[in-house]
């Protein structure tokens, strides 16, 4: 953070800032907006999307940012941002087109829309941010190939947690402990939500109750999960996570002994959660130290005398972090989450009812299907279907609640862009495990 506000200063003083384009004008868009317009020297959102223009007109007239037009071509996009004029367009792809835009922040929640417009970003080398974990967890792994071959930074954000895990993550190795859990903390989580149960919850919040259901019934923190998972290596204890729920209050240090010591050290450390832990919300690391002489200071510290180490961050503030990330991105070429490789983690679709023969799946948050985690060999050995390309996938077969749902219980749509990238990462998966496992197979590099 020092660093970051002190290089944001800078371009501030030397009128140069970073030009930012959002798409989707939602209320994390909104967010994003007022935070960089109040708040945030040394950037500037030049232009949003929004599918329908009134709401990205009303983002800009909320940070109190009159004087925008609608834009329909990029070189007319590029004059106004070159005037320090601000623009709103109808087409997401006008964004990524133009010159003059630095960094890309999408925040749609969407996957099938939001991979063609990232992937023609990437592919105009725009550095992109993702307040998009569905879209991260479902295809990020070669978004990030598109990314490192265009030269560009592929990130998740700063604020949320998976931002928040990584950066504690970073944290507790460069101090020299060991990290072997991430986790997050939740208040509720019941795989049966749906937008009805939601409803006045997310109208209360003004916020969508798909969202909100995906909130409710585990999808999105295992996507979060996944994010995390797949930017250090990390892998899940078993499908779902161990996620125990304990009675409100119980602090970390009493939750910490609920994971098996076990998994968490033979391998390459878990991903994870808790429902009802003190702090109430945010993040924590669990790690270990194998030194006796640093592990007396630990305990010195009130670390406890070990073998774990609780670390954690006691809220999530979303949207205030995000300006953060597309400096950190354009300024320090540093991504705050990004994949290290093919995928460790997935997530997976899960029946939430039972479900009938010829049902279309209605997708994430909604009354279908709920996503856990699993990992990667095993969501290729048994053919799972991602739960981010579940919506408007049709049954063939009748399912029952709680199973999970396999390529051949379905007809996927024709001719989705989100499908192709996928199988693209399939095959670069195989290409990385067989490559690390010392297999030669004939596969592109």
């Amino acid at each position: 953070m020092i660093i970051v506000d002190t290089a944001l200063a800078k371009r501030a003083e030397e009128k140069k800032p970073i030009r930012v384009g959002l798409i989707g004008a939602g209320f994390m868009g909104r967010g994003i907006v007022y935070q960089i317009a109040t708040a945030v020297p040394g950037l500037t959102i030049a232009a949003i999307y929004n599918r329908t223009l009134d709401k990205a007109k009303k983002a800009y007239l909320d940070a109190g940012i009159g004087d925008f037009e609608v834009v329909t071509s990029p070189t007319d996009l590029d004059d106004r941002i070159g005037r320090g004029k601000y623009s709103v367009t109808e087409d997401p792809l006008l964004i990524g087109k133009a010159a003059n835009i630095d960094v890309i922040i999408e925040a749609t929640g969407a996957v099938e829309f939001s991979s063609r417009v990232v992937f023609e970003a990437i592919q105009n080398k725009k550095h992109i941010v993702l307040m998009n974990a569905e879209l991260d967890g479902t295809v990020g792994g070669i978004l990030k190939v598109y990314a490192d071959k265009a030269g560009v930074i592929l990130t998740n954000a700063d604020g949320d947690q998976p931002g928040l895990e990584m950066n504690l993550y970073r944290y507790v190795k460069a101090i020299g402990l060991k990290p072997v859990l991430c986790g997050n903390i939740k208040g509720l989580q019941d795989p049966y939500r749906t937008p009805t149960t939601q409803e006045s919850f997310a109208k209360k919040w003004k916020q969508n109750a798909h969202m909100v259901t995906s909130f409710a019934d585990g999808t999105k923190i295992s996507y979060e999960q996944a994010i995390v998972a797949n930017a250090t290596g990390m892998t899940v204890g078993k499908r779902g996570m161990f996620g125990p729920s304990v009675p409100v209050g119980t602090p970390l240090t009493e939750v910490m002994k609920m994971y098996p010591m076990d998994v968490l050290t033979s391998g390459p450390g878990i991903v994870d959660y808790v429902v009802g832990a003190s702090p109430p919300a945010g993040i924590f690391v669990l790690a270990t130290h194998d030194k006796p002489f640093q592990q007396q200071f630990l305990n010195l510290y009130k670390l406890g005398e070990g073998p774990l180490y609780a670390f954690y961050n006691p809220y999530h503030i979303c949207h205030f972090e995000v300006p953060l990330t597309c400096a950190r991105a354009v300024i320090f070429g540093d991504a705050s989450v990004t994949p290290i490789g093919a995928p460790t983690v997935e997530v997976v679709t899960t029946a939430k009812t039972n479900l009938k023969a010829g049902d279309t799946l209605d997708g994430i948050g909604g009354y279908h299907a709920y996503g856990q985690c699993e990992t990667s060999d095993i969501t290729e050995e048994q053919n799972l279907l991602p739960m981010g390309l579940a919506e408007g996938c049709k049954l063939k077969r009748d399912i029952m609640r709680d199973q999970v749902i396999t390529y051949a219980d379905v007809i996927v749509p024709a001719g989705r862009f989100s499908d192709k990238l996928r199988e693209e990462q399939n095959e670069y998966r195989r290409t990385v495990w067989v490559r690390d496992n010392g297999v030669k197979v004939a596969l592109a590099s």
